[in-house]
């Protein structure tokens, strides 16, 4: 094995920040431009806006050659280092304490929707890809996981901006029906957060449902939304061990080779995670390491939203929004039916 000597590292980094910069300072721009109109509109988030900002700027002037290997840069390596960031929004004593309780709604509901995903999105033609992403969108945390398992699929530009799309058209939903459905069935703030927590996907459309229903549900409600954020972990490892195996053609897999296949990325998340139940994490820093990562998935969304072929998501057609709406009242269904069983809700 050759190796390459580390004399040279500087200057191979100058010069891969030269090929890079002007792709990601792009990215970064538009991310900038999300950031505000997300602060501004708070229901909306940067990540939707980012890749809108995206695709508007790709249909008037695809990236060039200076400018490619920097969007790819940042779709690809910076949507990885935002996943490991994540780990910073979690600590082991909220995950034990809210994982006991809301674990069998969690838990149930991402089962249903995995399932539904893969059999109703087969019936409909939806693109393995796309209904993946649209699956883990819908039963996990919406753009987060999206991101999280994107780069382990292979997925397309077009497939992660169309995944992105439909996960925050039922999260709009979500907020203007939730407080309603709450209030018509009589749930307490604690029960309302739990059902918030587990049905409604990206952090801020959580954090606005809880919070027109009530604001003693709000803290609940964000924990357990968290806490559901750790699904990552297992559905990545998941994924990767089956993509691994179709890319092998049943080659046998062993502990050694499954090792392999966890992501650096997700080893990072729980490495960063477990730094943060540990305390090791200032609690300055740890709002920083937040932001951060909200702003790398803003950035490499708008680079995926640079990259996406417009194209393609036209010939994708209404049937992956189906498959959105029918996970979403499926995920939503079946948290109430086991918070009815297991007590949560009388009638």
């Amino acid at each position: 094995m050759q190796f390459t000597p580390v004399s040279t590292l500087p200057r191979r980094l100058r010069e891969r920040g030269a090929v890079v910069w002007p792709g990601v300072l792009l990215s970064a721009a538009l991310a900038v431009f999300a950031t505000l109109v997300g602060t501004a509109f708070p229901i909306v988030g940067s990540a939707l806006p980012a890749i809108v900002f995206g695709v508007v700027l790709g249909l008037l002037r695809r990236p060039g050659p200076r400018l490619q290997p920097g969007v790819t840069y940042s779709s690809k390596f910076l949507l990885q280092c935002a996943v490991v960031l994540l780990g910073a929004q979690l600590s082991l004593s909220s995950i034990l304490v809210v994982g006991v309780e809301s674990l069998p709604v969690m838990l149930a509901s991402l089962v249903v929707c995995l399932i539904g995903a893969w059999w109703i999105g087969r019936m409909l033609g939806v693109h393995r890809r796309l209904r993946t992403l649209i699956g883990v969108g819908t039963g996990i945390c919406g753009a987060s996981a999206i991101a999280a398992v994107s780069p382990i699929i292979g997925a397309l530009a077009g497939e992660v901006a169309y995944a992105v799309s439909v996960i925050f058209l039922f999260n709009i939903l979500a907020v203007a029906l939730f407080p309603l459905l709450g209030h018509a069935l009589s749930l307490d703030p604690h029960t309302f957060g739990l059902l918030a927590g587990t049905a409604v996907n990206d952090t801020s459309s959580v954090v606005a449902a809880a919070s027109v229903f009530s604001t003693a549900a709000l803290g609940f409600a964000v924990v357990v939304k968290l806490v559901r954020t750790l699904m990552i972990i297992p559905i990545s490892i998941g994924l990767s061990v089956i993509e691994a195996k179709r890319s092998t053609r049943g080659t046998p897999l062993t502990a050694g080779r499954v090792a392999s296949f966890v992501p650096w990325f997700l080893v990072g998340f729980i490495a960063v995670a477990l730094l943060n139940s540990a305390g090791a994490i200032p609690e300055g820093l740890h709002e920083v390491l937040v932001q951060a990562s909200v702003f790398l998935i803003a950035t490499a969304l708008a680079a995926i939203g640079l990259s996406t072929d417009v194209g393609a998501m036209r010939k994708a057609g209404w049937r992956p929004l189906i498959l959105g709406a029918v996970l979403w009242f499926l995920v939503t269904a079946t948290s109430l039916g086991v918070m009815l069983a297991t007590g949560w809700i009388e009638l």
